[in-house]
């Protein structure tokens, strides 16, 4: 489905997907996000880090050889990551794990929530010439998500209705809830 610039897979309104959480605990299911893509968010991130630096992990000796991201295998943005698993702003306390950033901004100690291509996930975002792709990224530690979203019958694109305002805006979404509803009446979702 194209809606202006943007071609959304089917998978978005096929796929359900539903992750309950406290404001900043992340499940594993949320650890895919690492893909930043977007370089004023690198600028975001870089703002942030000595707000919440002495909060962080084992991370910033990660952070001061290679910087909050680098550049994958697949040549794109994504913020650097520990022991091949958690992202550089992943902050341990008694309560299990949070997002330094998302923590920080629920403080009101940055107006910066958290890159918008963890905002989205399971979503990614892909650049194709004049065109963005929304996908759905399948991921095995996501299974749980998965059948919770079956279990709450939530298609991808109702999960994540925030971060798909905040990345293309409102009238764009309300012309996907359109596209999602002829989707149904012709039997194609």
């Amino acid at each position: 489905i194209q809606i202006d610039d943007v071609v959304i897979s089917f998978d978005v309104f096929r796929e359900n997907f539903f992750v309950i959480s406290m404001p900043v605990k992340v499940s594993a299911a949320r650890r895919g996000c690492r893909r930043t893509g977007e370089l004023e968010e690198v600028e975001k991130l870089e703002e942030v880090l000595p707000v919440i630096w002495d909060e962080l992990s084992p991370s910033p000796a990660v952070i001061d050889k290679q910087g909050v991201v680098y550049t994958d295998e697949e040549g794109d943005l994504v913020t650097s990551i520990v022991n091949h698993k958690d992202c550089v702003f992943t902050c341990y306390d008694e309560k299990g794990t949070v997002i330094g950033i998302e923590k920080a901004f629920r403080a009101g100690k940055t107006d910066f929530y958290k890159p918008i291509s963890c905002h989205l996930y399971p979503i990614r975002i892909g650049d194709y010439g004049p065109y963005k792709a929304v996908n759905y990224h399948r991921w095995d530690v996501c299974k749980a998500a998965v059948l919770l979203g079956k279990k709450e019958n939530l298609p991808v694109y109702k999960f994540l209705k925030e971060p798909l305002v905040r990345k293309f805006g409102e009238e764009w979404y309300k012309e996907l809830e359109v596209a999602a509803e002829e989707l149904k009446k012709r039997g194609m979702i």
